[in-house]
């Protein structure tokens, strides 16, 4: 168990430039609290004792901002990096080394009693705010850019990105426009 937990404090040394030390990681990364929790929550899971699962992750949820469903299954060295917002539902499958930011769901999309989450190999990250849904499988080495909604399957070594954002108003439009006539007027911008 200490060995793993090392194993993850390393990764996410490797990947989060701001981790300056071991006891950082350890006290101030809500992300790997909820894995570490999940591991437990796993286990009481696959041992049948399903409401306690839940009754933790539902603690662990509260106190991360991160919901990992007990039925989840995560390799070793996932690092949920600024978790706050991130959800895994029971039956996705995440595998080796991979990293996920903040917002991200795997979901499903179907109420049968079947797989109904995303598989994601080793090595993929998944950027902030990003939404896979459904029984995909997204493979080894992709990228998933931020904001990316995939409801298909991804091949290995892939980048999937969101739309381009694009501009709404030049600069030049918006100094004539009477505050009042701004197409973001009352949004508090």
């Amino acid at each position: 168990m200490l060995r793993r937990i090392l194993e993850d404090v390393r990764a996410i040394q490797e990947r989060d430039p701001a981790a300056r030390n071991a006891l950082e990681v350890i006290l101030f990364y809500p992300g790997m609290h909820a894995v570490w929790a999940h591991r437990l929550n796993h286990w009481l899971w696959q041992h049948k004792l399903r409401f306690l699962a839940r009754f933790l992750a539902h603690i662990v949820r509260f106190l991360t901002g991160v919901e990992i469903h007990p039925g989840a299954k995560l390799g070793r060295r996932v690092t949920i990096d600024h978790g706050m917002g991130v959800v895994i539902g029971e039956t996705a499958e995440i595998g080796n080394d991979v990293h996920i930011y903040s917002g991200v769901v795997l979901g499903g999309v179907s109420t049968e009693k079947k797989k109904r989450h995303p598989t994601v190999e080793d090595g993929v990250v998944i950027g902030a705010g990003a939404i896979l849904l459904g029984p995909i499988r997204v493979g080894k080495g992709a990228r998933i850019g931020a904001g990316a909604v995939v409801r298909e399957n991804v091949p290995p070594r892939a980048i999937v990105l969101a739309p381009s954002p694009r501009v709404v108003l030049k600069p030049e439009s918006v100094e004539k426009l009477p505050p009042a006539e701004l197409p973001f007027a009352g949004l508090g911008i």
